[in-house]
């Protein structure tokens, strides 16, 4: 029974982690006087009596540069001008990209494929679809096309991991909680909106491994695609 809890830990700690910490109410303290509470959405710090609380989120970008034409790529860029000049408080906008191992990679992105088409033609299905989850599920299957089409020419493909960063002040953990929440959730509304891509609110795993890209970012292509994965 032992072993097979210690792989359901390994294979799940993801979830099973932020659950523990979340009903034990258990708070991890790490180096640099940087503390995650239970919720394990939020990374908080106390500077001098104030309490600073930075949140993340995760950006899916289906659509790269280089396969939009310089108008294209001209409006994307008035758009992003457009969302970060309606913010009034300090963004982190953070993106590496890696060369991806193509040995298995064919076969993940087919299936993301079937995947992402088969929302698109859920979406199509409703009475009322969403245009914007419409355009935005085209830009995908879109998206993993390429990405096939790519590797048939035998052109190796490339992985882009981006995510947002903002942090809020207060008098109290619970004061800067709240307001760099409502940050995060001005952020992502204005980012998915002027830009029409997904963007998730981070927790636990997800949310530390930003919080350690901050100091270091995985040193090889097959580490950060594992991570993210």
């Amino acid at each position: 029974m032992g072993s097979v809890g210690a792989v359901l830990f390994y294979k799940y700690g993801y979830v099973l982690v932020p659950l523990i910490l979340q009903r034990g109410n258990i708070v991890q303290l790490m180096e640099g006087g940087f503390e995650v509470p239970a919720s394990n959405d939020v990374v908080l710090k106390n500077v001098g009596g104030v309490y600073y609380a930075s949140k993340y989120l995760g950006v899916r970008i289906y659509e790269s540069a280089a396969e939009k034409s310089t108008e294209e790529n001209i409006v994307y860029s008035e758009y992003f001008e457009r969302a970060i000049s309606s913010v009034k408080y300090v963004t982190k906008f953070a993106i590496m990209v890696y060369m991806k191992d193509v040995s298995d990679h064919r076969s993940r992105i087919e299936t993301k494929h079937a995947e992402a088409q088969l929302r698109l033609a859920r979406e199509r299905d409703k009475p009322d679809p969403d245009v914007l989850r419409l355009d935005r599920y085209e830009k995908e299957v879109a998206m993993w096309e390429n990405q096939i089409n790519k590797l048939t020419r035998g052109i190796k493909p490339m992985g882009l991991v981006s995510y947002v960063m903002t942090t809020a002040v207060g008098v109290s953990k619970e004061a800067a909680t709240a307001a760099a929440t409502a940050q995060a959730n001005e952020l992502r509304a204005t980012i998915s909106n002027s830009l029409n891509v997904q963007v998730d609110l981070l927790n636990g795993d997800e949310m530390l491994r930003c919080f350690q890209w901050e100091v270091m970012i995985p040193p090889t292509p097959s580490e950060l695609a594992q991570s993210v994965i």
